[in-house]
């Protein structure tokens, strides 16, 4: 019996090989199987696609016994015993010739119930399943070890933009009136996917407040605001939300981006988290998330976001700004940064955005650091104004990319905005093959362990 639904997560770079692979242009019909990470958060279930095997035409994919045509018994094995060993979950998927609706034929269904039971026996544990592709459109049939099964929620394709492709076009509900201005900018269907979206914002000082607010304003469904730190005095030119009040009474900042968000969010699920995100139970909460924003500018924000972007294909983007005072009161430099981080492209570790000797001393309590001399550097500058730049753009970003509102899938890319010179500098990141983060853990989901501390 099918119950409920799955989402499916690829990278655009594998959609484009499986797509290549099924529609070669002779409007035959081909198989493949896609080795996938599993990604269980409380009923909700994802599988990201983290490898594409194709089956040999006339060779691993034959004409079949009961339909027109099937993966054999050898092939089949084969994989299911290297998504065994992987922890990966089991997808085996073949085309049919339609565009904007596809669905299993009844020999489809009739072949799972045949041989689904006895993968599962094999799969010791993990999920089995199948898609079936038209031009444009995707359908699922997923079998769980409790012996539930699943239907296609959303199949996203992350690249710079992201796509969602469905069994059958979707007609969008009605929106509320207080977006009808936005709504007539992108429409009613993506005022929907908003709405049923998880985003988390990681820091909520001078960026990150901004773009919690934005967010909200936005309609976005589920927001979740991670910040360890209380309000200080300091804070109150440029955290939005924040009153002197709320520095006498100690108040959380997590507290106050959650207590102004309900201002205008009056129906959104809105949840403060004050932990770090490097704690293992926060960085579980993010799994599930469908976007992320980095505004905090510690080292070990930036290795746990960078490892969940990947492992679990979830587009980001980190933001910071920077002044740099010189000598005789002039600047140096005043700049910020929104640095796009897309699962299957170059990371914060492939670009040496995460320092290691910084990590090191992160990790170190507060007494060993200063009996270790590194003592308490003086605060950084921080203006509002540049914080609000890096925080509308990333916004912005968020939403043109998020509803597919461009007309083309750019890379994604670093921008610098120079303020003292006027000037934009805009940077393709470069990715190391061989990276010990975005390569070894693309798309593994709950297989391998993110780079936590206990609590």
């Amino acid at each position: 019996m099918t119950c409920s639904s799955c989402d499916i997560l690829v990278t655009s770079g594998d959609h484009e090989r499986i797509m290549a692979h099924l529609f070669p242009g002779d409007g035959d019909e081909y198989g493949a199987i896609l080795r996938a990470g599993v990604v269980r958060s409380g009923s909700s279930l994802r599988l990201l696609v983290q490898h594409v095997q194709p089956a040999e035409f006339g060779t691993d994919y034959v004409p079949g016994q009961y339909g027109y045509r099937a993966l054999t018994p050898t092939f089949i094995h084969r994989e299911i015993l290297r998504c065994r060993d992987s922890r990966l979950g089991y997808l085996a998927i073949h085309n049919h010739r339609s565009d904007r609706h596809v669905d299993f034929s009844t020999v489809d269904l009739e072949s799972h119930e045949r041989g689904y039971p006895a993968l599962l026996d094999i799969g010791r544990g993990i999920p089995v399943g199948a898609l079936v592709y038209g031009r444009r459109s995707v359908a699922a049939d997923v079998w769980l070890p409790d012996g539930t099964r699943r239907s296609l929620g959303n199949y996203c394709i992350i690249g710079h933009d992201i796509t969602r492709l469905y069994s059958q076009p979707r007609d969008a509900s009605k929106s509320n009136t207080e977006h009808d201005r936005q709504v007539r900018m992108f429409g009613a269907s993506g005022q929907e996917i908003l709405q049923a979206s998880k985003v988390a914002v990681i820091g909520l000082g001078g960026i990150g407040s901004l773009v919690a607010e934005y967010l909200a304003r936005l309609g976005v469904g589920k927001l979740l605001l991670i910040d360890p730190d209380e309000i200080e005095s300091s804070n109150l030119s440029r955290v939005v939300g924040a009153t002197q009040v709320d520095v006498e009474t100690g108040q959380l900042k997590a507290q106050i981006a959650v207590r102004h968000a309900r201002e205008m969010a009056t129906l959104a699920n809105l949840e403060s988290v004050a932990r770090d995100v490097s704690h293992h139970s926060v960085a579980q909460n993010l799994r599930d998330c469908d976007f992320i924003f980095l505004a905090a500018d510690s080292m070990r924000a930036r290795l746990v976001v960078n490892a969940l972007a990947h492992q679990y294909l979830i587009p980001t983007i980190q933001m910071g700004a920077k002044i740099r005072p010189g000598e005789y009161g002039r600047l140096e430099d005043a700049m910020c940064a929104v640095r796009h981080i897309r699962p299957g492209t170059g990371c914060l570790w492939c670009n040496g955005l995460i320092d290691a000797t910084q990590l090191a001393i992160e990790a170190k309590s507060d007494i060993e650091r200063k009996a270790q001399a590194y003592g308490v550097q003086e605060p950084n500058p921080s203006v509002i104004t540049l914080n609000g730049v890096a925080a509308a753009h990333a916004v912005n970003d968020f939403l043109f990319d998020f509803l597919g509102l461009r007309r083309s899938d750019d890379n994604a890319v670093y921008h610098h905005f120079h303020f003292h010179n006027r000037k934009t500098h805009r940077v393709i990141p470069r990715r190391d093959p061989e990276c010990s983060e975005c390569v070894r853990r693309l798309a593994m989901g709950d297989a391998v362990e993110l780079p936590v501390t206990d609590g």
